[in-house]
């Protein structure tokens, strides 16, 4: 213990208060010795970090509770199903605790945290997170570096992907409906398929992948276009039309042609 203590930085006093309020998992233990390793110094070192934050104790013990719960990576990323290569083409991001906690300062708190793993941003893996998406990530920090909630970022996030799911819902019912029916009724039927109508699965998939990414990228774009400039229009007042000779000067007391006879 002493020697943790020390790697930590801090008091074994410390160490011991920690383990009291559960901050660290317990020692594996052989008979009367306990047994710290790595884990428990990253854990520590996580503590430090977050504490020279401005977290507070609680905050921080509520944090590692939704970190010690968090879902798994191979879960997050949706490796359990090689037969078809992933669509996607984001680039998961490794984050410590005290990583994260830079990105998003005061904003990461237990509810956000919950959230994030929830809606499948985050997972966990050992002493870190990882994010899906490093472009998911730099867009949520900039949007909560320009003042946006990130309980707000989030929020959207979760609308976002529920569209996005409604979105691959219909062009996988295009899929299934015109172009596999024949295949993929069989397979529901237990009926063995050739390896080559396997193949013809995974290639019908994969041929589809930028003109589906092409269709959604050019209908967004457009919505963008109109939903912008009906915005812009309310928020804007309309200009006043200029009047055959020009715009209208103000009015004011009128001038004498002349000079003023006595």
């Amino acid at each position: 213990m002493a020697d943790l203590a020390r790697e930590a930085g801090i008091t074994v006093r410390t160490l011991r208060f920690y383990r009291e309020r559960k901050l660290i998992p317990p020692p594996r233990r052989e008979g009367r010795i306990a047994w710290y390793n790595e884990h428990h110094l990253a854990r520590l070192r996580t503590i430090g970090a977050l504490l020279e934050r401005g977290h507070t104790l609680g905050g921080i013990a509520e944090l590692l509770a939704a970190f010690d719960t968090g879902r798994d990576v191979g879960e997050l990323l949706g490796l359990e199903n090689p037969l078809v290569p992933p669509w996607s083409e984001e680039t998961p991001v490794r984050l410590t605790p005290e990583a994260l906690a830079d990105h998003f300062s005061e904003d990461i708190t237990p509810e956000n945290l919950s959230t994030s793993l929830d809606i499948g941003y985050l997972a966990v893996d050992g002493d870190a997170f990882v994010h899906i998406s490093r472009r998911l990530l730099d867009a949520s920090t900039e949007l909560v570096h320009k003042g946006v909630p990130l309980a707000a970022v989030l929020e959207a996030g979760r609308q976002v992907r529920a569209h996005a799911d409604a979105l691959a819902d219909v062009f996988t019912d295009l899929i299934r409906t015109h172009l596999l029916s024949d295949v993929l009724g069989r397979l529901a039927a237990c009926e063995d398929v050739a390896p080559h109508e396997v193949d013809r699965i995974s290639e019908t998939i994969e041929k589809l992948r930028p003109l589906s990414k092409g269709v959604v990228e050019a209908e967004l774009s457009m919505a963008m276009d109109r939903r912008v400039r009906a915005e812009v229009a309310r928020w804007l007042p309309p200009e006043r039309p200029a009047g055959p000779e020009g715009p209208e000067r103000p009015e004011g007391p009128e001038r004498p042609d002349g000079p003023e006879e006595r």
